[in-house]
């Protein structure tokens, strides 16, 4: 069965501005926004503005997550690990990689306690490859080991072009490591669906619904560059079996939740009608 996430706090107000964050205020709610949305899970955050008040960290607040999880139906399958946007892997002192890389081990963790199978591992904007692929290649090899031990995939969101891209993922094969595929990203950097999915189609493990304009933002679903429908034709031609997050253009404050339901029906159109035409 597809299964439709969203990016947390994607359902509530953003808070201070924030376009993306924790929401540390009202996390407990949106899982009950979620089931109310027809939804089957939430992408989790870890980020440094929720950093010190997300239940993640603790075996109690673990606790009160798997609870809401099984209150409501709303499975915990993966989170994206924005902290590594605030304090980048990449472009640091030697002290600062290996006390980042100890986070992420530690963070690979709390993902087993919670159940959570994937990490998504952003190389974007702030934190994106320029010429670190080496240093990259490094730090994977340092994680997969602790990818190993809590049996937590990391599915790496970069912004390098589609050969780039397999060529990294060749030097460092592994069972656990995989592709999130942002939408979004693609269309804003002008990249081709088809190059893409033959360089790494087949290692795609997860994707990140979202439209943005060529060289800009993010925008409404149909208004920017992404073909979606392409997509999700691709998609259904490999026999992609993994999660839709929706990482949309945010609703405004006070309308999310139709905002969602909205969304949330047209994706899920798109989806059966392509993997119908793949059957």
């Amino acid at each position: 069965m597809t299964c439709l996430a969203v990016m947390q706090g994607r359902l509530v107000p953003p808070e201070g501005g924030r376009f993306q964050s924790f929401p540390r205020e009202r996390w407990r709610d949106e899982f009950y926004f979620a089931a109310e949305a027809s939804l089957n899970a939430i992408e989790w955050i870890f980020d440094v503005y929720g950093e010190d008040v997300n239940p993640l960290a603790s075996d109690a607040g673990v606790a009160e997550m798997r609870a809401l999880s099984e209150k409501t139906g709303i499975a915990l399958r993966s989170l994206c690990a924005d902290y590594f946007m605030d304090r980048p892997l990449l472009r640091t002192t030697a002290r600062e990689r290996e006390d980042r890389v100890r986070k992420m081990e530690w963070l690979l963790s709390r993902c087993r306690a919670a159940g959570i199978g994937r990490v998504v591992l952003p190389f974007v904007d702030n934190s994106r490859i320029e010429n670190e692929v080496s240093e990259v290649l490094s730090i994977l090899r340092s994680l997969l080991p602790a990818a190993e031990k809590n049996n937590v995939e990391l599915h790496l969101e970069t912004s390098l072009a589609p050969r780039p891209f397999a060529e990294l993922l060749e030097q460092c094969p592994h069972s656990l490591l995989r592709v999130n595929y942002d939408s979004g990203n693609s269309s804003s950097l002008g990249y081709c669906l088809t190059e893409e999915f033959a360089a790494y189609g087949h290692l795609i493990g997860s994707v990140h619904v979202k439209d943005r304009l060529l060289g800009g933002g993010t925008v409404p679903l149909g208004t920017g560059n992404a073909d979606l429908p392409s997509l999700f034709r691709a998609l259904a031609a490999i026999g992609f079996r993994g999660d839709y997050v929706l990482q949309i253009a945010r609703a405004e404050p006070g309308r999310e939740m139709s905002w969602i339901a909205q969304n949330r029906a047209w994706v899920a159109a798109q989806i059966l009608a392509a993997e119908k035409g793949a059957a």
